[in-house]
């Protein structure tokens, strides 16, 4: 028998979102057993699976293709041949494996119906009666498992869980219970990345060891060498570096997370100015990428602090996803400090910029799967971009909603990101407005969810903005603890 199936895989197979997924169990539609979703459950609440039906899985990829940026093209490319052959071979002998246990155990329960239906033959009195009792509710059973799950749907269903286990592999993380995807021939921590989760590493490239986890249950393949040396212990208790090996099959693996802020290194790194674009006269996107084994390793919603080649310093909220710590994007405002001056006179692409952080605790609350609100106001942007981008990295939250107040001359200069959002996504929902007034905001909230203490709310702008709405908030029943605010420069 099929053992249960992760939540991303269940999500896979039936061509739905893991946000989907998750407000079905919590509505008690579907059952869960130590996060494991059965085949039968899953049929049930779709029956309508087919290897076709990816429409809902197309839209996430979609906005991963289109709203975030790339990571690297291997994120994309098949399997290489080893990998392709080393799953093939491990599905094999699972399929072999899965048809003997069935037929020993149709064939034990064939010969335990007939011992039953002999015991009922026999005049037993009471114990007969109960033998005979017994076996109608055997029979009744293998009937029931046979109308519940009709045949063509489960070999539809087994038949499509077999073609995503030859192109990807799913690694499920112990303790946090994690897990996420390994697709074609990315390694396990580029892959880790990818999914938005903080698997501790360093140079992302065999040196420093930082990466380290223990291979619990599963077959990996190296992909590249390292330099870093595992004891011959750490070897036999079955310790990897994940930044230098792919998943053959799904894994489960013990590995270390960062689960707060407190929990990531303060890094220092001398990254590139790739790219410089103006928004205005006054506001302009920096396109900043770090050394390939330099990853900035930062929660969303998080700040770093930029040094120029002159020694102009300011520190900014990181606009972009963790999901590619490599590519930063960062919103800079003109001022009257020198940052500005050189930012917006002689700063130019291919110069140095030393990035140090992350700072701060405005981060996405990760194991809630509320319906989340998120507010900007004018350049608060940058860190609400952040969180909802990690969130759809993640994809966990039922449901989206984003407002930007922005009364500053450019306007919504993010109103692209946010259609690629709307059209890829089925639960996220955009206001835009100028009203610089947190209670006319707070109205348009309050007419769109007439129930507001369920959801979440991450609010970013100038505190003046920040604090009445929170007021208004928390008088319309939400719960302080469910309001995450940024104040940001005016």
């Amino acid at each position: 028998m099929m053992e249960g199936l992760s939540l991303s895989r269940a999500a896979r197979l039936a061509g739905v979102t893991r946000a989907e997924l998750q407000a079905r169990i919590r509505r008690g539609e579907i059952a869960t057993f130590e996060g494991s979703v059965s085949v039968e459950d899953l049929l049930r609440a779709y029956p309508a699976v087919t290897l076709q039906d990816d429409s809902a899985l197309e839209r996430v990829e979609r906005i991963k293709r289109t709203a975030l940026p790339k990571t690297d093209s291997r994120d994309t490319v098949l399997p290489s041949a080893q990998v392709l052959l080393a799953r093939l071979h491990a599905m094999s002998e699972s399929l072999s494996e899965r048809m003997a246990t069935l037929s020993t155990a149709e064939a034990l329960l064939d010969r335990v119906e007939e011992r039953l239906g002999a015991l009922t033959q026999a005049p037993l009195g009471e114990q007969a009666e109960q033998a005979r009792a017994l076996a109608d509710w055997l029979r009744a059973a293998r009937q029931a498992v046979t109308a519940g799950t009709p045949a063509e749907e489960r070999a539809r269903l087994l038949a499509k869980d077999a073609f995503l286990r030859i192109m990807a592999a799913n690694v499920r993380l112990i303790p946090s219970g994690h897990d996420y995807f390994v697709e074609g021939s990315e390694s396990i921590l580029d892959a880790s990345v990818r999914a938005g989760l903080n698997l501790n590493y360093g140079c992302a490239s065999g040196n420093c060891g930082a990466c380290k986890a223990r291979l619990i249950q599963g077959e990996t393949r190296r992909i590249r060498d390292h330099d870093y040396v595992l004891s011959e212990r750490e070897k036999r208790l079955g310790y990897l570096l994940t930044c230098s090996h792919t998943a053959v099959t799904d894994l489960v693996i013990e590995a270390a997370e960062a689960l707060s802020v407190k929990d990531l290194p303060q890094q220092r790194i001398r990254a590139s100015l790739r790219a410089i674009e103006p928004l205005s006269s006054d506001l302009l996107t920096l396109h900043i990428q770090t050394p390939r084994t330099q990853t900035l390793r930062f929660m969303s919603g998080q700040r770093a602090r930029l040094t120029l080649e002159d020694g102009a310093t300011r520190e900014l909220s990181i606009a972009s996803c963790p999901c590619n710590g490599r590519n930063l994007w960062f919103f800079v405002r003109r001022g009257a400090d020198d940052f500005s001056a050189s930012a917006f006179g002689s700063l130019r692409p291919g110069q140095m910029i030393e990035i140090e952080g992350p700072h701060g605790d405005f981060v996405l609350t990760e194991d809630a799967p509320e319906p989340a609100v998120f507010v900007a106001f004018g350049d608060g942007i940058a860190p609400i971009k952040s969180l909802i981008e990690h969130a759809v990295s993640i994809d966990l939250i039922e449901s989206f909603s984003l407002y930007w107040d922005n009364a500053h001359p450019e306007g919504h200069h993010q109103e692209r990101w946010c259609r690629a959002l709307r059209d890829a996504l089925d639960n996220f929902a955009f206001t835009h407005a100028r009203s610089d007034d947190p209670a006319e905001l707070f109205a348009m909230i309050q007419a769109d969810h007439h129930d507001l203490a369920p959801r979440r709310f991450y609010l970013a702008g100038p505190l003046a903005r920040i604090e009445p709405l929170t007021v208004l908030l928390e008088e319309a029943g939400v719960a302080p603890g469910h309001i995450i605010s940024e104040p940001t420069p005016t």
